[in-house]
């Protein structure tokens, strides 16, 4: 993190520059997703915990006085005590739980994947599948067995040509038909 920069984005910020501010908040972002990653709170998503912490830089940012103190320091302190309020408040409202917190050390983080998987990552390629099956459904019963001897099966299109007892142009022909006619359905 470039210390002399931030402070200038800092100042810049602070006399209303939005980019100025944009870049800042870009700046701070590895600083700020390793805090994240690092934290577990019951009942936060990981969006959360982060929005919290740019909320709080931001915060950081109004109160901020170039004269008295250095931006970035006070701004990463005041981040760290953002979530450890977080925390104290979290563990307040939910005594029944004792496991509702969890801080992650060195030895945690790297038995831990960083990636975190999203239900959409998961749901639109099943739903990207149900369409395309959909959309086969509607073609000519020459043009599925094609599409699902050649995309399915994985089989050349000469082998295709020579069982369905046609010429390979036939069959070249026939098999951009059918992709033209599934990209018509899909909507592509």
């Amino acid at each position: 993190m470039n210390l002399i920069e931030n402070e200038r984005l800092a100042v810049l910020a602070k006399m209303g520059n939005d980019q100025a501010k944009e870049d800042l908040a870009n700046n701070f972002k590895p600083f700020i997703l390793n805090l994240c990653k690092k934290t577990f709170l019951n009942g936060y998503e990981f969006e959360d915990v982060q929005n919290e912490c740019y909320k709080s830089l931001f915060k950081a940012l109004n109160k901020y006085n170039p004269e008295n103190k250095r931006f970035v320091a006070y701004a990463t302190t005041s981040i760290k005590n953002a979530l450890s309020n977080l925390i104290r408040s979290s563990t307040r409202h939910d005594k029944t739980d004792s496991r509702s917190i969890l801080t992650l050390t060195d030895c945690l983080e790297h038995t831990l994947a960083y990636d975190i998987d999203f239900v959409e990552d998961e749901l639109f390629p099943k739903i990207e599948i149900l369409n395309l099956k959909a959309a086969i459904g509607k073609l000519a019963k020459e043009e599925k067995e094609l599409i699902e001897f050649v995309y399915i099966k994985n089989q050349p299109l000469k082998a295709f040509a020579k069982q369905a007892g046609i010429p390979y142009s036939t069959s070249m022909r026939m098999r951009n038909r059918s992709l033209e006619r599934l990209k018509e359905i899909i909507g592509g």
